[in-house]
């Protein structure tokens, strides 16, 4: 997110393309980033890291303040980012003791696939900012813990690379940044690398003002002068070990997967915010998608039952109840409260996600309890990504899995599919009137 204009250590030569070439380089990468494996990995023990804060703690000192506040902030007052976590707070569990329960089954079923536990890896944007692994290595992680990766269009790995990497489901998420030709272009590639649902967000009209981004110098750092970058560069410099591995990587990477048609590189990054600007996803949009894509097609930011009824009309396969993790329109619901509305007015008719505020495993038993097939994460595995690469984020899937687990037995639970609201306590204004 750092250096353009006349500052510009990008070199696009050194841009890896090929998978095998982006092997090669992503392992230099790493031990320019975070040390040696093992060091690594003993940073990241059990004894060390035992929660999703502390993967959060260890990214924060691991890149420039521009790059973190990115991954942690949210819109305006950040009022819904913060209530996103505190709503799961309002809803208490009723366990059942006293019962055997052996082994815990936390597989589920989604779009028809089966993943190994109830969390799928969440589109996060610029994650190769965050580690030059980015969107590869959050995609080999998920795929190693058996459950699946969706990868957002504001990425900086090809697609094709990101699906090589992963054994496990993978989704694309779609925004119609660079107009339909590109969009279509994206689609038919997604399709030809095997990717097996497309995530269509339709809460991105505009980018949300997110206030932390301007303070910490980010318009500058991207296409400001010299000058304008002055003030703002001891952050990046305070970084040594990010810094080497993001130059060595070629600097800020252009956006692999938005190809105007008869364009051979990638939108730059800082034209993003004023292409979501002239890409505003409708109703009517999703028709010819959906000439275009015959596969399931998943609607993401849901917040209201219009708007879920609307989606199941238009033919989702499935939808996500989201305010975009708080970084969009501030002020809205939770996504965990506005959940029951939305599962009583798709009545079953698809299937239901959330993502929003999941930092613990017991944040996702609690959606599942509500009603929810699964959840996405991203902030949580972003930390782990920006913490430490690929170590980082198996880190990460390993905290909220074993956390699901021991929730699971503590409520003496056998199944994930035998979750429901028997097991919890929400607050009664959460419940859709009658």
């Amino acid at each position: 997110m750092v250096f353009s204009g006349s500052l510009c250590f990008c070199d696009e030569s050194k841009r890896a393309d090929s998978p095998a070439d982006y092997e090669l380089r992503a392992c230099l990468d790493a031990d320019n980033f975070s040390g040696s494996s093992v060091t690594e990995m003993k940073k990241l023990s059990p004894s060390r890291v035992v929660n999703i804060a502390d993967l959060r703690s260890i990214a924060e000192k691991r890149v420039p303040k521009a790059v973190f506040d990115y991954l942690d902030g949210g819109a305006e007052g950040e009022v819904t980012l913060r209530e996103n976590c505190r709503a799961f707070g309002d809803i208490t569990f009723r366990p059942r003791h006293a019962v055997a329960v052996g082994d815990c089954d936390l597989r589920t079923t989604v779009l028809g696939g089966e993943i190994s536990f109830p969390a799928i890896l969440a589109p996060v944007g610029y994650s190769r900012l965050m580690h030059p692994g980015g969107e590869v290595e959050a995609a080999r992680a998920a795929g190693e813990a058996g459950t699946g990766y969706i990868l957002s269009t504001i990425s900086g790995h090809r697609l094709e690379n990101v699906k090589a990497a992963t054994k496990g489901p993978a989704w694309y998420q779609l925004y119609l940044v660079g107009g339909r030709e590109a969009a279509e272009g994206a689609i038919e590639r997604a399709r030809n690398a095997g990717f097996s649902a497309l995530v269509i967000t339709i809460d991105t009209p505009v980018a949300g003002m997110r206030e932390r981004d301007p303070r910490n110098g980010t318009p500058e750092l991207l296409t400001g002068s010299i000058f304008a970058k002055l003030p703002f560069l001891p952050q990046v410099l305070a970084h040594p070990g990010w810094l080497t591995a993001f130059l060595l990587d070629g600097g800020v990477p252009r956006l692999e997967n938005v190809l105007a048609p008869g364009e051979t590189g990638g939108m730059p990054m800082l034209d993003v915010g004023t292409a979501l600007r002239k890409s505003v996803v409708t109703w009517v949009d999703i028709h010819w998608i959906r000439q275009v894509w015959s596969g399931p097609i998943v609607i993401k930011g849901i917040l209201t039952a219009d708007d879920a009824r609307r989606a199941v009309d238009e033919g989702a396969a499935a939808i996500s109840v989201s305010n975009h993790g708080g970084r969009q329109l501030d002020g809205v619901s939770a996504a965990i409260a506005a959940l029951p509305e939305v599962l009583a007015a798709v009545n079953g008719k698809t299937e239901v996600l959330m993502d929003g505020g999941v930092r613990r495993g017991a944040d996702i038993v609690k959606a599942l309890c509500l009603g929810a097939r699964a959840v996405l994460c991203g902030r949580a595995y972003a930390y782990g990504l920006a913490a430490a690469g690929h170590a980082g984020v198996v880190r990460a899937i390993e905290i909220l899995r074993e956390d699901v687990d021991r929730t699971m037995r503590l409520l003496g639970c056998r199944s994930v599919k035998e979750l429901d609201p028997s097991y919890v306590r929400y607050p009664s204004d959460w419940k859709p009137s009658s």
